[in-house]
């Protein structure tokens, strides 16, 4: 349970946040200051925002999960799998995406491909975004159960609740601008922890002996690349074809809620300079969430569940004080993740799938109603899904498999259709719809098919090059686009070229 001081710092950080957020409302007169702030965020805030949103309550609790089961391999989702693929979008697809004045990434597949392209892959990440909110929430039980005691509903709709309200009021500027303070207290309260746990156990020497200690099981906890036989879900093969080549891409160049952050930029350089600023935060944040779960290891062996492994060095570690400042951390990135998919899923929506097959022609407020109005059902449908990341062994787990299912087809497409001028609308949305259906095939059936627990990498792979064949073959069938018509859609590709 908590002391007195730590429900200070608690309510103290909570009334703080709801207060910020809540300040923004008044910048908000039209649907796009509520999507995209009004194009006039800098680089600075925006590539904070990114950085907590992406890390969040599921990096806290979920991969300091995977580190107490596994180790430090789960370290490659930051390290390989993140910087070079924001390097990547910074320089190549973010300039596109801003300069193309694109509210989502679906949005640009509509303008590269058709409407058809546009509307799979905004339902697409709408779906994964609700279920996505519910394994948050979730993630939110699992730490208020183990500190306070409170019973998991009662956790999540605290949770709902306090994010709803600014997410609301204030759009995509609130959402990045209470983002910048989450970030700092989030590395504050996390190096504190992460600092006072080696202190604990006497140093990085006494925790890889007392670890090896525990049985030659726990050696490969070590080691950052993992065997292709290993019995976990990260072997090499998948981290480099499924992660390296896929995942990490896909996410950090097609994901609405990553992409959105960048084009709320002043211009195009605060675009690329918002990706590349969190590029270099990003490699901290391995050190941020792996030691924990690693200390866990020495002081909570027996753990039943591993996404309790964080939770748990909170209360055996921290003082009085740091433990309201810790859960104030956690609480950071948590809301920063939740705040970060309400506002994107509510663009998704309104400019997707409203405004183009709902009322085409309406009024710009009421856009920005529509959005608001998103924004309060998706909180209900998070809540009613919470209970779906328990059926999976960790919540990290849960969201890569989640992701899996979709995000190898979008990628190919993606990047067919930014390189590949001859890319033709039919190719593209054959190698979608298929793709997607190949990787529901692959994780519906996939302990038959594959010999690790949970091959998410490898789905993601598969899916992937069957997405990329499929539409370089259909589009030698069909006729191609005119250069007029991929002016600016296409990388180098100019009016003046010919087909």
């Amino acid at each position: 349970m908590l002391a007195g001081i730590d429900y200070f710092v608690v309510i103290a950080y909570l009334i703080g946040i709801l207060l910020l957020g809540y300040y923004f409302k008044r910048f908000v007169d039209t649907s796009e200051d509520y999507f995209l702030g009004g194009r006039s965020l800098p680089f600075w805030a925006i590539g904070m925002s990114i950085v907590v949103s992406d890390i969040g309550a599921l990096d806290f609790v979920g991969v300091s999960g995977q580190a107490y089961r596994y180790g430090i391999s789960v370290g490659n989702f930051d390290w390989i799998g993140s910087v070079p693929a924001m390097l990547l979008a910074a320089f190549i697809f973010i300039p596109y995406f801003w300069k193309g004045g694109m509210y989502t990434i679906p949005e640009y597949l509509g303008r590269r491909y058709n409407k058809y392209v546009r509307t799979a892959a905004s339902v697409t990440w709408i779906v994964f975004f609700a279920v996505d909110l519910g394994v948050l929430f979730w993630a939110s039980a699992v730490l208020l159960n183990v500190l306070m005691g409170w019973p998991i509903w009662l956790s999540i709709f605290v949770t709902a609740a306090v994010v709803g309200l600014y997410t609301y009021f204030g759009g995509i500027t609130a959402v990045v601008m209470t983002d910048v303070v989450q970030l700092i207290i989030m590395f504050v309260g996390g190096f504190t922890l992460v600092f006072l746990s080696f202190y604990y156990i006497g140093g990085w020497d006494a925790l890889v002996e007392k670890i090896y200690a525990l049985g030659p099981e726990y050696a490969r906890h070590f080691d950052l690349i993992q065997p292709s036989t290993s019995n976990t879900p990260f072997p090499w093969t998948g981290i480099l074809f499924g992660l390296t080549f896929v995942m990490a891409n896909a996410y950090m160049i097609g994901n609405q809620a990553i992409v959105q952050r960048c084009l709320t930029a002043k211009n195009e350089w605060h675009a690329k300079a918002s990706m590349i600023f969190a590029s270099g935060l990003k490699m901290l944040i391995p050190l941020l969430v792996l030691f924990p779960g690693l200390v866990a290891i020495i002081l909570f062996p027996d753990l039943k569940d591993g996404d309790q492994a964080l939770p748990m060095m909170i209360k055996k570690i921290l003082p009085p004080g740091l433990i309201g400042l810790m859960f104030s951390a956690f609480f950071a990135g948590l809301m920063s993740s939740v705040d970060s998919m309400l506002n994107s899923t509510a663009t998704l929506f309104t400019k997707d799938i409203y405004q183009p097959f709902i009322k085409k022609n309406a009024e710009d407020k009421h856009y920005l109603l529509v959005g608001k109005l998103t924004t309060l059902a998706l909180l209900v449908i998070g809540v009613a899904t919470a209970p779906i990341s328990s059926l999976y062994p960790g919540i990290y787990v849960a969201i890569q498999t989640f992701l899996s299912f979709f995000q190898g087809p979008l990628f190919a497409i993606l990047l067919l259709g930014i390189f590949w001028k001859r890319a033709t609308q039919w190719g593209g949305l054959s190698g979608l719809v298929i793709g997607i259906a190949f990787a529901f095939y692959l994780n519906l059936f996939s302990e038959s098919i594959f010999t690790i627990e949970d091959p998410f990498l490898y789905v993601s792979w598969w899916s992937f090059v069957l997405a990329f064949i499929v539409t370089i073959v259909v589009t030698f069938f069909t006729e191609p686009y005119s250069a007029e018509k991929l002016d600016g859609l296409v990388y180098k590709v100019h009016k003046a070229d010919s087909k």
